[in-house]
């Protein structure tokens, strides 16, 4: 059977990190194995921006074809360098695109995002 790799997008607060990462950390010391990926976002407005159709366009094509570079990137998907060399600093920066040297990977099957309305 094979698992599915998921980060799971949120919009939150600072301590809602935090009560991730206390959970995530009593859960490992007391042996169990934590296998989650959370990128937190503090407002929605931010999360969709950098969400944006063409960030998610470029998450999907490194997914399934990587990238050895941003300019083999840029030139598979038809777009200016510059736009994409942007592109790829911000979902690296969320920790959603991952290089290694020059070489870009997105090693998510799905990202599940969560909106909470209530208030935190």
């Amino acid at each position: 059977m094979s698992t599915t790799h998921k980060v799971q997008v949120n919009v939150g607060t600072l301590a809602d990190m935090g009560k991730r990462f206390a959970h995530a950390w009593n859960l490992a010391a007391a042996g169990d194995q934590v296998e989650e990926t959370h990128v937190t976002f503090l407002n929605v407005q931010t999360m969709l921006d950098t969400l944006s159709p063409r960030r998610l366009e470029l998450l999907r094509h490194v997914r399934q074809h990587g990238a050895s570079s941003t300019r083999e990137l840029a030139l598979a998907l038809g777009r200016d360098y510059k736009n994409v060399h942007q592109d790829v600093a911000v979902l690296e920066s969320t920790g959603l695109l991952l290089r290694e040297g020059r070489k870009l990977s997105a090693p998510w099957d799905e990202l599940q995002a969560h909106v909470s309305l209530l208030p935190s």
